[in-house]
């Protein structure tokens, strides 16, 4: 938990040419020497981590000292700082490039010394959590670890799921089989499975990946949406067995694990990692549920909107707004960064600095390029600023996913100017809310200044599809983990056909009477990879509810304290557990109201775009 997670993905940046335009276009790449402006730089700092490896070693058997403990921990810190930056370094320089040979060299050099680095640190937190009670709270108080008050809050939590040394020991070694049911799930939905082809409206033929996909869900083409879905379902029937051995397989191993580790169940282990009550677990089902009438209202308005007797899957993706609209909503990236800078102003002059610095100092790496990695994404080191990584096409999703990423970006400027390092992290829990409070501000922004009908309604549209799938179809995934995890606690299996039918009836309880639950769609749960991850999904729910209800604060709120209190949870990082984090901003995610705010929000978008359909007879 000392050992900041060398999470670090990313890129460099291209050489300048001495072209005009090639200079213009390097303004939205990145500066790879703000990390390190030589090799030279890059070798320094790599031979003082790996000289400073062994000293880490001095210090194992001592920890029962306070001062020790103070040492150890400032020689960890410099030690893992530099490794972040090298491998930030090394990370970015191969997304930029794919198959950059110089830049995987450097990776798996830093990868080898990252090793090393967790093989010698590896005594540090089972050392502490073999201490008695009584030490670690002395420990605690003391002045030289006053720092890290809260770390040994949780290591003390921790304690109580510490089992004996031996138990540990075999509890390790065992690990690396609780992960093979995502492994063989990994192979068969992914390296062995192959997307069937099929035949587009202008007469190509299209492997169904991902992309194709999409794209052929939101086609106005019916029968073309419904021949997509049903060669895509039907071809999962290779993996339909495998995928429900290998989902039950990791059910078991979670349960087991958290048994092993005096939890009650492998829900309470996995938000026991976060410091989140149960409580936020069972009202977000419960409070969805409830509100469930609003989803069935939106599915019965696609149905007449469409002009179907039933919605089937097929239909839950195709925009109700007119195709041209969305042609028209191009926004070059010019236009973005002044639409951000505008539509970001509730967080404040100092946020909207540094928003202007993103785009003025080279934080983006914006434009896709041959052999660059694709899709989006902020990325960065406590020693550098943030790097954001995206490929960008001038649509209204890519914009928006600037703001989501600019979002992240400000998190970590707010939190590494706050905190120290050791409490510089952010966890997935209100690191979301961060990137999704963007979104809102920015949709909120576009809704005000839609010029047209048409615009409104594309708007509604994409509005009320984020907070389906981020919410609604997310608490259905949890619903679905909490089943499947109940049954196997309680000493059921999971078979294919067990697992087909309860994702049936979610389909249904969600959709309402207007929805067509295909029997294809039935096996849409292996799609979910998330699932390995035992109850992950409903963070995005809850992010996405905290968002909101800071953002409608920070809206009617004249005096600026709403902003002023988003501000300080924006340079919080990881130094309080995050339900306290929001408290102190102003949201309580153990009490129903945030959720039923946001499904308000929904609910009232659903009858806007009721008004709007009827007023242009399309009803």
């Amino acid at each position: 938990m000392m050992k900041k997670q060398l999470y670090v993905w990313l890129m460099i940046v291209l050489l300048l040419a001495p072209s005009h335009a090639l200079a213009a276009k390097t303004k939205y790449q990145w500066n790879l020497a703000d990390i390190y402006a030589s090799e030279a730089d890059f070798e320094r700092d790599y031979q003082a981590a790996a000289d400073a490896l062994p000293k880490l070693s001095h210090y194992e058997g001592t920890l029962q000292r306070a001062a020790n403990v103070a040492k150890l921990f400032a020689l960890n810190e410099r030690i893992a700082r530099k490794l972040e930056k090298l491998s930030l370094y090394a990370h970015l320089k191969q997304d930029l490039n794919m198959e950059d040979e110089t830049a995987a060299q450097l990776k798996a050099k830093v990868e080898t010394l990252a090793a090393k680095y967790a093989a010698k640190t590896a005594f540090i937190e089972p050392e502490l959590l073999s201490l008695s009670e009584q030490t670690l709270a002395k420990l605690q108080k003391s002045k030289p670890l006053q720092p890290y008050r809260y770390y040994f809050q949780e290591l003390r939590e921790q304690k109580k799921h510490t089992l004996s040394k031996r138990e540990e020991q075999l509890l390790a070694k065992l690990s690396p089989i609780m992960s093979d049911p995502e492994n063989i799930y990994n192979h068969a939905a992914r390296s062995d499975y192959e997307p069937p082809s099929i035949r587009t409206p202008d007469g190509k033929t299209v492997p169904l990946t991902d992309e194709n996909y999409t794209k052929a869900l939101e086609h106005p083409d019916r029968s073309y949406r419904k021949r997509a879905f049903q060669t895509r379902f039907q071809s999962y029937e290779t993996i339909e067995n495998t995928s429900a051995a290998t989902l039950y397989a990791s059910v078991k191993a979670d349960e087991l694990h958290a048994k092993a580790r005096k939890y009650r169940s492998g829900l309470e282990a996995a938000l026991s990692a976060d410091d989140v009550p149960k409580q936020v677990f069972t009202n977000l089902i419960s409070t969805v549920n409830d509100h469930l009438p609003s989803l069935h209202r939106y599915v019965e308005l696609r149905k007449k909107a469409l002009g179907v007797d039933r919605v089937h899957s097929y239909d839950m993706y195709v925009p109700l707004s007119d195709e041209a609209v969305a042609k028209k909503m191009k926004f070059p990236i010019e236009t973005a960064q002044t639409f951000l800078i505008e539509g970001l102003k509730p967080l404040g002059d100092d946020y909207i600095k540094h928003v202007q610095l993103a785009f003025e100092q080279r934080w983006l790496d914006a434009y896709p390029r041959p052999k660059k990695y694709t899709g989006g994404y902020n990325t960065g080191a406590y020693d550098t600023h943030p790097f954001i990584l995206l490929n960008y096409d001038g649509s209204l999703n890519a914009m928006l996913t600037i703001a989501h990423e600019i979002g992240h970006a400000m998190n970590s400027v707010y939190t590494n100017k706050t905190q120290p390092y050791h409490y510089s992290g952010q966890s997935i829990f209100t690191a979301e809310v961060a990137s999704t409070a963007n979104e809102w501000l920015m949709m909120d922004y576009l809704m005000k200044r839609a010029k047209t009908d048409e615009e409104k309604l594309y708007l509604l549209n994409q509005q009320l599809e984020q907070i389906r799938g981020t919410l609604y179809t997310q608490v259905m995934y949890s619903e679905f983990e909490q089943a499947i995890h109940d049954k196997v606690r309680q000493g059921g299996s999971l078979t294919a056909g067990e697992l087909n039918a309860l994702w049936l009836r979610l389909l249904k309880k969600y959709h309402g009477p207007a929805y067509a639950a295909d029997p294809e769609a039935a096996s849409g749960w292996l799609r979910i990879p998330h699932f390995y991850d035992a109850f992950y999904v409903y963070k995005y729910a809850t992010s996405l509810a905290a968002s909101f209800e800071l953002v409608k604060q920070m809206k009617a709120d004249k005096t600026k304290e709403a902003t002023k209190r988003y501000l300080q949870f924006l340079s919080a990082g990881a130094s309080d557990d995050p339900i306290r984090l929001l408290q102190k901003a102003g949201v309580d995610m153990t009490s129903p109201e945030p959720l039923e705010n946001l499904l308000s929000y929904f609910d009232s978008l659903v009858r806007e775009m009721e008004q709007l359909l009827k007023k242009q007879r399309k009803l």
